[in-house]
């Protein structure tokens, strides 16, 4: 079994990066009747291979993650430290 929870981090941990929405409406294909907070691996699987196959969810484009990066770049120096990253990350 999977636990609910993690789904969304093995389904990017496999290069797909689906919205909240969609991770929601897959969730929705894979969850038990009644809802127990765990999915097993065997309804994941085809749902799974179904969207790696069709090539579902694309990343994000490359100008739009650099527009990211950009804008916390404050000093607009071309990077942001490890720092800088680190607080963005669990502070900010």
């Amino acid at each position: 079994t999977l636990s609910f929870r993690e789904i969304g981090l093995i389904v990017r941990s496999l290069g797909c990066f689906p919205t909240e929405a969609e991770l929601h409406e897959l969730l929705a294909k894979v969850e038990e009747e009644p809802p127990t907070g765990y999915i097993h691996l065997e309804k994941f699987l085809p749902v799974m291979t179904e969207v790696l196959l069709n090539r579902s969810y694309r990343p994000v484009p490359e100008d739009v993650l650099l527009h990211a990066f950009e804008a916390l770049d404050e000093n607009k120096r071309g990077y942001i430290t490890k720092e800088e990253l680190v607080k963005y990350l669990t502070q900010e």
